[in-house]
């Protein structure tokens, strides 16, 4: 899940120890083309406030609405939709033609949300099973289950936590900007670097900071198709160690700074070791975009803007300029 949608389940938590009733939705399913994926999440307050975002608006406004006039999951959960019809669309701030199911729950103490939040806070991954019929939740560890929403007559099912990984190599400058961006689009983040001049500076609340060698870091953590690893160290010791491990896994983004001499230099090595041609053509490097980036925070939403093209199957050549050693 996104810190957006975490940060709508501190404000539930928040309006209930204030006393406030309200209403959690939930998107289960989309046609066409909709604002927000599958498993976003909004709140509504019994005064109408609206924490988080399904839409452009025009459908926080019709929930708001609905919420004050008690007409929003009154007593147990509902499933609502929205535009069905291309004049619904267009009313509901919809590309034409889109759809958009929410399952609605009034927020109560057996929803658990105080449970899930502080289980969410540490890391954790959870699984939460709605009963549609009593509104009453059941939470489980998650584990390294896939994330999902599966909604069902009897039960709404969803997978709440950290399910993208970032393993960063090196804990410089720019690996601060990249963590703390990274943090902020919900990925769990781990930072790797066995040097103390860097280590001991290190300042990113949020991101786990190991001091192991590289390779044997990634090969603790078993990177699947959740995972990125970025090497940005420009120390051809630390650096090749990672990749070394990571063009091996099933990670679905490999990078390393490096200019495209660099670069070439670096696959030339990684032939020496036991990596096909194939295993370092998955080698991002240049990493990043190129989008004119030249400072460190303009790079890192670089290497951001790429992992989430290619997260989401955008496969965009990269060739990143500026990122040069």
């Amino acid at each position: 899940m996104d810190n957006v949608d975490l940060d709508v389940l501190r404000r539930l938590a928040q309006w209930r120890r204030e006393g406030h009733r309200a209403v959690l939705g939930t998107v289960t399913r989309t046609w066409g083309s909709a604002p927000r994926p599958v498993g976003a999440m909004v709140a509504v307050r019994d005064d109408g406030a609206v924490a988080g975002s399904v839409s452009g608006g025009c459908i926080e406004d019709d929930l708001s609405d609905r919420v004050r006039a008690g007409g929003a999951a009154p007593g147990r959960p509902a499933v609502v939709r929205y535009g069905v019809t291309a004049d619904e669309a267009s009313r509901f701030g919809l590309p034409c033609g889109g759809t958009l199911e929410l399952v609605l729950e009034p927020i109560e103490p057996h929803s658990r949300v105080d449970e899930l939040l502080a289980e969410l806070e540490q890391g954790h991954r959870v699984a939460r099973r709605l009963d549609m019929a009593s509104g009453r939740v059941e939470l489980a560890p998650a584990g390294d289950a896939a994330e999902r929403v599966a909604l069902s007559e009897a039960e709404l099912l969803s997978t709440h936590g950290p399910g993208w990984r970032l393993l960063i190599i090196g804990a410089g400058q720019m690996s601060q900007y990249l963590a703390g961006m990274a943090l902020a689009l919900g990925y769990e983040v781990i930072v790797c670097d066995p040097r103390e001049e860097y280590t001991d500076a290190w300042q990113v609340d949020g991101a786990r900071l190991v001091r192991t060698m590289p390779d044997d870091t990634v090969t603790e953590m078993r990177p699947d198709r959740h995972t990125a690893v970025v090497a940005l160290t420009h120390d051809p010791k630390l650096d090749d160690l990672a990749l070394m491990e990571a063009l091996k896994s099933e990670a679905f983004y490999v990078g390393a700074i490096g200019s495209h001499g660099n670069q070439k230099k670096r696959r030339e090595r990684l032939l020496e070791f036991d990596l096909t041609e194939e295993q370092i053509a998955r080698l991002h490097g240049p990493v990043g975009l190129r989008i004119g980036a030249r400072t460190p925070p303009e790079i890192a939403l670089a290497i951001l803007a790429h992992m989430t093209a290619e997260r989401y199957g955008f496969h965009v050549p990269a060739f990143g300029s500026a990122l040069s050693s």
